[in-house]
């Protein structure tokens, strides 16, 4: 038997507001990497992700996930990655291999955010080569290690220090379907009536 979904409100409970900025995609060769992004973004607590570079249907890949999985992610392309940076109000992050280690960085970025009450971070991750102006631009360069790695793991483990797990078993509105935690087996409830 189906049933409607109980009306539950997205946990708000998270203290930041985070957009992911995608930096240089390129058709065909970021196609998945970017659509990972995108996924670990909205899964990992990011409210919104900006890609820049190529525009192709990844955007829309991203934004079907939203629709059958819930929550209110929002994806967009620009053109012009340095305008929506230097306007961007709130704290910016660029994951790179190149910058300062992970917890001191961390430790960093949660006192400025405490000091300022700041909600807002913007996090930057780059497909080609970064331009050198980024790491101008940025207020934290921050290493995931120093060890060649995915962009989507570091972005994975900055959202989940950052939110400190609370992001992992949030509840989507207006999702479609959802997976119930099991130890065994797979359980997944249609919260859409039939």
């Amino acid at each position: 038997m189906k049933h409607a979904p109980a009306k539950r409100k997205e946990q708000n409970k998270l203290r930041f507001n985070v957009a992911v900025l995608r930096l240089g995609h390129r058709l065909v060769r970021d196609e998945r990497m970017s659509t990972h992004i995108g996924l670990v973004s909205r899964a990992f607590g990011a409210r919104q992700l900006v890609l820049t570079g190529a525009d192709d249907h990844t955007i829309d890949s991203i934004k079907k996930v939203s629709r059958r999985w819930g929550g209110d992610f929002d994806v967009k392309y620009l053109k012009n990655w340095r305008e929506f940076v230097l306007a961007f109000g709130g704290i910016v992050v660029h994951l790179t291999m190149y910058g300062e280690k992970f917890n001191s960085g961390m430790a960093k970025i949660r006192a400025e955010v405490d000091h300022k009450a700041c909600r807002n971070i913007l996090v930057v991750v780059g497909a080609e080569k970064v331009p050198r102006e980024m790491y101008e631009f940025a207020d934290y360069n921050v290493s995931v290690g120093n060890q060649p790695h995915s962009e989507v793991a570091a972005l994975a483990v900055f959202l989940d220090r950052l939110f400190m797990g609370e992001e992992l078993y949030d509840h989507f509105v207006r999702a479609k379907m959802r997976i119930e935690p099991s130890s065994k087996g797979k359980k997944v409830e249609n919260l859409v009536e039939n």
